[in-house]
């Protein structure tokens, strides 16, 4: 990935006079604004945090220099972000959907399937979707079962197809 950075919410209107900005936040940890220290905006500019408190749907943040209600309508609709190493620790098992596109998949004997390109939320368990070459897309449930291995270092999945799985019911 080019950009190092998780993005965790985007900037709306200024809020008052005195250049603080909505946030809406984009992030499955909201509580996580009131630890912040730095951000970066999607143009690489750095921010220093002076506050943040929640008000209603938003993130009301204010930023060191940004001073004015005019100061803080630049920022309006840039992304908000955090360096990766700054993200939020996942549980063990757990990964973000950033982590995951991208890896290249293969059987358990070694074959290469493709590599994830999105991930379909279905509401009882995510689905991979993997890329593969002249072939469409292979579809790849996100279940312990079927996804044996995870390796995010070595960008890659190790999955047991469908076809291969036993006959035998849990």
């Amino acid at each position: 990935m080019a950009d190092d950075k998780v993005i965790i919410g985007k900037i709306g209107a200024p809020h008052g006079v005195r250049g603080d900005v909505r946030v809406i936040p984009l992030t499955d940890f909201p509580d996580r604004f009131h630890q912040l220290k730095t951000v970066y905006t999607d143009d690489g500019a750095k921010l220093t945090v002076e506050s943040a408190r929640f008000h209603k749907q938003f993130v009301l943040v204010k930023f060191r220099g940004i001073d004015t209600m005019n100061d803080a309508e630049l920022l309006r609709g840039k992304l908000i972000k955090v360096r990766r190493e700054d993200a939020v620790v996942l549980p063990e098992g757990h990964y973000y959907f950033f982590d995951i596109i991208g890896l290249s998949v293969y059987t358990e004997t070694g074959e290469h399937l493709g590599e994830i390109t999105d991930i379909l939320q279905t509401g009882s368990n995510d689905v991979y979707v993997a890329e593969r070459k002249n072939e469409k897309p292979l579809l790849i449930p996100a279940l312990k079962e079927v996804v044996l291995q995870i390796d995010i270092p070595g960008k890659k999945m190790i999955v047991k197809l469908q076809e291969e799985w036993d006959d035998h019911e849990d």
